[in-house]
């Protein structure tokens, strides 16, 4: 999980045009595509990048529901699109202050194109309720608690210096999970096990920045995947937002449900890497004869194809998104016919890869994991599984903001009964 530099910022912002057709665009695929365009431009981090197109793809979905429910015909529309538009600029305004500008042109835009309507007007006080209900609500959800990560060390041993990625997010408050330890694996493969050996030397043959193995393809691959930002995954969501026959309603369920599936698998894979600390294959293969286990040699000079990222091996970040979004979308289409999925990458030169199946899609992730070098094979499956359950889990339900007070004593107040005439 990196940071994308300025040139790959702009990369992404021409590969989310070159996969989002504008012919069947919607307001809500529209506003993604700025809002994951936006994120990468901010460069912020993976776990707080997806917590932001969470919190803002909530609201958007709250804010169509809540401005279509007095209207009718062409007003429920033009009220749908104000909706997305005013829940969108206003909770990214908060969230990425320092793109103000950016945020206010694009609203701007999207508005001027609605008119001056009632139900317009309707639509932006709905979006900017929904907003402020979301916003408050995830104010307080953990993601700036203090630092309080400790290093394995002996005393007076030293151990690189540099920070690591999101330690507090495991204390961070779920969507749609009942905490973040909910779906922790057991442990990873005991060090002197044959399946050890066997991750061991698989990631050490094809993963290695020097590998005589791998092949060209999977060097291709595992450079498109180094890329971990919300824009590689939110393009395979429009994949399925732009088909036929869809509408704004459905898809801003379909975002809210994939944002709020990907935090949490965060959310979970941070949990989970904090809480077993399991060493990274540069380190492991490093120190090869120190493991007790004769299957294993040591490679004193060994380095990974990509970066390491800065956070424990198991299980693996990437795997569990995959399997998240791949679970949901297989939900999304049922028994119908599934979209071409597609996606860019910046780390993979701009390129475009396409999928004509979700588990095509979800085991490229996971073995890119493995060639960058940087995931052992038990890792990536591990990954999947957890991604799968919560996939499960918001394919059947979207988490939504707490109601205001006044809102939950109108809700509690019973119907009066129909009287027959």
């Amino acid at each position: 999980m990196k940071h994308p530099t300025p040139i790959q910022a702009a990369v992404v912002a021409v590969a989310c045009l070159v996969c989002a057709p504008q012919a069947r665009a919607d307001a809500v695929t529209d506003w993604n595509a700025t809002a994951a365009d936006l994120v990468a431009q901010a460069r912020l981090g993976t776990p707080p990048a997806n917590r932001l197109m969470a919190i803002v793809q909530t609201a958007v979905h709250e804010a169509v529901t809540a401005a279509q429910l007095p209207q009718a015909g062409e007003g429920a529309a033009i009220a749908a699109d104000a909706a997305v538009a005013s829940a969108s600029r206003a909770t990214l305004a908060k969230l990425l202050p320092q793109q103000e500008a950016a945020i206010a042109n694009a609203y701007r835009a999207a508005i001027a194109k609605l008119g001056d309507s009632p139900a317009a007007a309707a639509g932006v006080a709905a979006g900017e309720q929904a907003a402020a209900r979301v916003l408050a609500w995830r104010a307080d959800d953990g993601a700036t608690a203090a630092d309080r990560y400790r290093p394995h060390a002996a005393p007076g041993a030293y151990v690189p210096t540099a920070a690591v990625a999101a330690p507090q997010w495991p204390q961070r408050k779920t969507w749609l999970m009942a905490e973040a330890a909910q779906f922790r694996p057991g442990p990873p493969p005991a060090l002197g096990s044959a399946q050890w050996a066997r991750d061991y030397e698989e990631v050490k043959t094809v993963g290695g920045k020097a590998s005589r193995v791998r092949m060209p393809e999977q060097t291709e691959i595992a450079r498109f995947w180094e890329y971990s930002l919300p824009p590689i995954y939110h393009a395979v969501v429009r994949s399925m937002a732009l088909a036929p026959g869809r509408d704004v309603k459905r898809n801003a369920r379909l975002f809210a449900a994939a944002s709020q599936a990907m935090d949490d698998a965060v959310i979970a894979v941070m949990d989970a890497k904090y809480h077993y600390g399991f060493w990274r294959p540069v380190t492991a293969i490093r120190n090869g004869d120190r493991d007790d286990n004769p299957a294993t040699e040591v490679d004193a000079g060994w380095t990974p194809l990509v970066d390491n990222p800065g956070h424990p091996e198991y299980p693996s970040a990437h795997s569990i998104l995959a399997g998240a979004l791949g679970e949901l979308l297989k939900a999304e289409v049922g028994a119908g016919p599934l979209p071409e999925l597609a996606t860019s990458s910046p780390t993979g030169g701009g390129a475009t890869r396409r999928w004509s199946s979700v588990e095509a899609f979800m085991k490229e992730v996971s073995d890119a994991r493995v060639w960058e070098g940087i995931h052992y094979r038990t890792s990536t499956e591990v990954g999947l599984a957890m991604g799968r359950r919560i996939g499960a889990l918001a394919a059947t339900r979207v988490a939504r903001a707490p109601a205001a007070p006044a809102q939950q004593q109108a809700m509690a107040v019973p119907e009066a009964p129909s009287r027959a005439p």
